[in-house]
């Protein structure tokens, strides 16, 4: 059975990698613009679920797929990628000192013959952010990487020591909760040791 990530993540891909599965990488090209909802965690699962079924329809036999989506909601508002330097800078600047929640979309797809099978699930991650210092924000701005990542922070790379505090799963920040896809994995049917790759020795 492939194992599919619809993400170009290298977060999401890292995260199924250490957990021992070994994706192909199918990326859905999917207008993320093309979606709009006012409520964060409904736009971070119709986001993953457009991806999702955007590369479903590309792959023939078996298969699992996962398909994922993270926003940040802060002030009640969804926050994506900065996407510039400037947007990065003003957004650590409201954020520094406070918290925020961080919302993934989790889409799995699974096909077994002519049988195709799929769930969706949201996680949730309270997030604490330092009360760093505008030097900080703007040494972290000038890295280039809050402005690729939503909320503009990562967990698993230098934005890690901005971060104070985390309730929940800090998979889930890195845009991949894998307790939860698990349980979703099962209860599409298939056993989620079934997808580890095998190991050499």
């Amino acid at each position: 059975m492939r194992v599919i990530l619809a993400s170009k993540s290298p977060g999401r891909l890292a995260v199924l990698q250490r957990a021992g599965l070994d994706p192909e990488v199918i990326v859905s090209g999917f207008d993320e613009h093309q979606v709009r909802d006012p409520v964060p965690t409904s736009l971070a699962q119709r986001l993953a679920t457009a991806k999702g079924e955007t590369v479903v329809p590309q792959l023939e036999g078996d298969f699992v797929l996962f398909a994922c989506d993270s926003v940040l909601e802060f002030e009640g508002r969804a926050h994506g990628k900065p996407g510039t330097a400037e947007a990065a800078i003003a957004r650590w600047q409201i954020m520094r000192g406070r918290d925020g929640l961080l919302h993934s979309g989790h889409y799995v797809a699974v096909r077994t013959g002519d049988d195709l099978r799929s769930a969706c699930a949201v996680g949730s991650t309270k997030v604490s952010f330092a009360d760093v210092s505008d030097e900080e924000i703007a040494a972290y701005a000038a890295t280039g990487e809050p402005q690729r990542v939503a909320g503009g922070f990562t967990i698993d790379g230098r934005g890690a020591a901005f971060v104070t505090s985390i309730v929940g799963d800090p998979y889930n920040v890195i845009g991949l909760s894998l307790p939860l896809t698990r349980q979703m994995v099962i209860d599409l049917g298939v056993p989620w040791q079934s997808l580890w790759a095998p190991t050499l020795g």
